[in-house]
């Protein structure tokens, strides 16, 4: 067994110092984002997976068919053409009912390139009392350089802006979107034909 042992640390070495260089998978770059709601945990996790609770504090429409394999595809520009709406094709992977959830996800249009490709995105639950919930997000499978950078920046804040808006749905009541559906609509007026 001591023997054994040096072998053993041997053999791990080059792994040690891989992890030091930051090569494995502890490297791997993601965004963590936390928020408690005052909300059970159903009416939380009721918010994540039905169309009526993504509507209520993530967009203004959305196509959500919780099972592995649905659709979780959240619009933010309904008016816009099939595929520049949103999160447009994204699924649900797997769920864990009122524990765990995860989603493929894509970049916003803007960034044409990285928006070809998908992360993904987990969610836990956890029952912090009868009215009080902690949602942690995770957000994985970023590509480094160019667009997958400015992709990483953008969903540092916007994950930020969409748990708050989470918050503020139980805090007062549900997003209204009417405001900015309607300066969707006037810019796209706007542009020239």
């Amino acid at each position: 067994m001591t023997t054994r042992r040096p072998l053993l640390m041997a053999a791990m070495l080059p792994l040690i110092a891989g992890s030091a260089r930051g090569t494995d998978i502890g490297a791997e770059r993601s965004l963590v984002k936390e928020v408690t709601v005052a909300a059970s945990l159903d009416d939380t996790w009721a918010a994540w997976t039905t169309r009526e609770g993504i509507t209520s504090f993530f967009a203004p429409d959305a196509r959500v068919d919780a099972r592995p394999g649905g659709a979780f595809e959240v619009y933010f520009d309904p008016g816009a053409q099939p595929g520049l709406r949103g999160a447009d094709g994204m699924q649900f992977m797997a769920l864990q009912p009122r524990q765990m959830l995860s989603f493929t996800w894509n970049a916003p249009p803007h960034l044409a390139q990285a928006r070809q490709q998908r992360t993904l995105v987990i969610l836990r639950f956890d029952a912090l009392g009868e009215r009080s919930t902690r949602v942690r997000l995770l957000h994985v499978g970023w590509g480094s350089g160019g667009e997958w950078d400015a992709s990483h920046a953008y969903f540092d804040r916007a994950w930020g802006a969409v748990l708050g808006n989470l918050k503020k749905r139980f805090d007062s009541g549900p997003v209204d979107w009417k405001p900015w559906l309607e300066q969707l609509d006037k810019a796209r007026s706007q542009r020239p034909s």
